[in-house]
């Protein structure tokens, strides 16, 4: 079956010293003679070299012993016949003198090997007449012998000699997907390892593209000989959605998995496939926006893993990332189109990050933003809080969040004479807040990034997300994050706050406590989190109800 290497690496083992060596023998037998003994109770082989008048019989049981015999043979060359083992299904043991067992292995694993396999194979076919033609009913068992394996390994062929239906043939033969590939690349390497490989995008992401436990990963062929299914070692996770085959003659057939994890030419056919697949969606966005566009939408959230896990390709990757955006038209952007429509004066790249890009556009926080007509980019991925954290910044416009710290718009001058006499004195009322509200918020402050709503909920510059808090709590359990305390922003030209203002002058802390707390609801609600106290919150809306009702 291939080259065991047994005496070559004993001698190997003889001449260490180390305990190690014996160790590293695990696993060096992958594709092997041995194997045979997977299914077989004994295994004979007889042999006859050319020159020879005799042959040389083999014969062992794999129990550590072995005969040595003249035989007879015809002719030069070799048979081994394997004795099987009863099949047993219960232990994984096929019947593998089924003929559709053997088919389904031989296609499996050496379809693409260069010599024919045949086997003797018993069909039923019709009588002929003088004319050569069949006579109906007439049909009779006969043995032929057929080739098993195509030997026409598709990515050895020039893509000018291969036609679209065949690519899709062969997609369908190894991605077991009805629908034809999105993308096909065609890939060769040259140099002091060569390989070759054929990879596809699928037209739509599997179900199971984010189950934890999904296996992925590339066809590996030594020679065309299938060494393993799903090679993850070819490709970084962030393109597990990428299916095809690597055919390389540089790594030997008994390659195991151990060796693959440690082997460089593994190593460097990873680096040059990744860099590959991302040249070609580069090149895809430039020259053919729309089909990009659909296939973002389809692997958009796993490519942006890329940027949080792989620093290496992070230049590669991040002009291929697209944000949903409140740029008119509402369509996604990179940040390469986001610059260029950056305002004059502006330092800093706005996003803000929810569950729901409706709930985003109606938030509070983006208030100033957009009545400066500054774009912000709305994150509505989980990985997005990630993502935003490895990138940091873009062409030295660092990546600010609009709900965190205070905001330094460009433009932002002192409010004129009218706008202070609109503005309230919020000093007694700032600390009224503070006070009532001191065991869930960390500060209370006057707003400058509020227009329309009176008051909202901002992070400081090192605090994370409430969507990132929510994931971390929801996935690590409530007390191994501590919920963290956010600041209050009010908003002092607010009718609301203002009328507030006037009452804080002379009102004790107990007198507009109801108002305290319904203006931190206020602010939970349209920061898109969850209320802590629901049941608290209907019970102060009724009794404001019944304030302001007359009687």
């Amino acid at each position: 079956i291939a080259k065991s290497g047994t005496r070559e690496m004993l001698e190997r083992v003889r001449a260490s010293d180390s305990p190690q060596a014996i160790e590293d023998l695990i696993g060096q037998f992958g594709v092997g003679f041995y194997s045979a003994f997977m299914v077989a109770d004994k295994v004979t082989v007889v042999t006859r070299r050319a020159g020879e008048a005799t042959a040389t019989r083999w014969e062992s049981s794999g129990e550590g012993e072995y005969t040595l015999a003249d035989d007879r043979r015809f002719m030069r060359g070799t048979t081994v016949t394997l004795h099987l083992k009863p099949a047993d299904s219960d232990d994984g043991l096929d019947d593998y003198t089924d003929p559709e067992v053997i088919e389904s292995l031989v296609k499996r694993y050496s379809d693409f090997v260069a010599y024919p396999i045949r086997m003797k194979k018993t069909v039923r076919r019709p009588e002929r007449d003088d004319d050569g033609k069949p006579i109906p009913g007439s049909e009779r068992e006969v043995v032929e012998e057929v080739t098993l394996n195509s030997m026409k390994p598709i990515w050895t062929r020039p893509r000018s000699e291969v036609s679209e239906e065949e690519y899709e043939q062969f997609y369908r033969h190894i991605a077991h997907d009805w629908n034809a590939p999105m993308e096909t690349l065609s890939l060769k390497a040259e140099g002091r390892i060569e390989y070759r490989a054929l990879l596809f995008i699928p037209e739509k992401a599997p179900l199971d593209l984010f189950l934890r436990d999904r296996s992925w990963g590339l066809q590996l062929y030594v020679r065309r000989v299938l060494i393993m299914d799903r090679c993850e070692e070819l490709m970084p996770s962030y393109l597990r959605f990428v299916r095809g085959v690597v055919d390389s003659a540089d790594l030997p057939l008994n390659v195991s998995r151990e060796m693959i994890q440690q082997d460089r030419h593994i190593r460097q056919m990873r680096l040059w496939l990744t860099r590959k697949v991302l040249d070609h969606l580069a090149e895809m966005k430039s020259e053919r926006p729309d089909d990009y566009r659909k296939l973002w939408r389809q692997y958009g959230m796993v490519l942006k893993e890329g940027l949080a896990s792989d620093a290496e390709n992070r230049d590669r990757l991040l002009p291929l990332v697209l944000f949903s955006s409140s740029d008119e038209g509402g369509d996604a952007t990179d940040l390469a189109g986001y610059v260029e429509r950056m305002k004059e004066g502006q330092k800093a790249i706005y996003y803000l990050t929810g569950e729901r890009r409706d709930l985003l556009e109606q938030s509070p926080h983006a208030e100033a933003l957009a009545a400066r007509d500054i774009e912000v980019l709305y994150l509505t991925d989980p990985i997005d809080e990630f993502v935003v954290e490895a990138v940091g910044e873009y062409e030295g416009h660092p990546l600010r969040s609009a709900a965190k710290g205070v905001l330094d718009l460009p433009g932002e001058e002192e409010p004129d004479d009218t706008a202070e006499e609109e503005a309230a004195d919020l000093g007694p009322l700032l600390g009224l807040l503070r006070r009532a509200l001191q065991d869930d918020v960390r500060e209370v402050r006057e707003s400058k990034r509020l227009i329309d709503s009176p008051s909202c909920l901002v992070g400081g510059e090192g605090d994370i997300s409430p969507q990132l808090e929510r994931l971390l709590r929801e996935s690590r359990g409530e007390e191994a994050v501590p919920k963290q305390k956010r600041i209050l922003e009010v908003n002092p030209r607010h009718p609301l706050v203002r009328r507030l203002a006037a009452l804080a002058a002379d009102a004790s802390d107990g007198d507009l406590a109801l108002e305290a707390r319904l203006l931190y609801d206020y602010a939970t609600l349209a920061d898109g989190t969850e209320i802590p106290d629901p049941a608290g919150l209907r019970r102060r809306l009724a009794e404001l109800m019944l304030r302001s009702l007359p009687g």
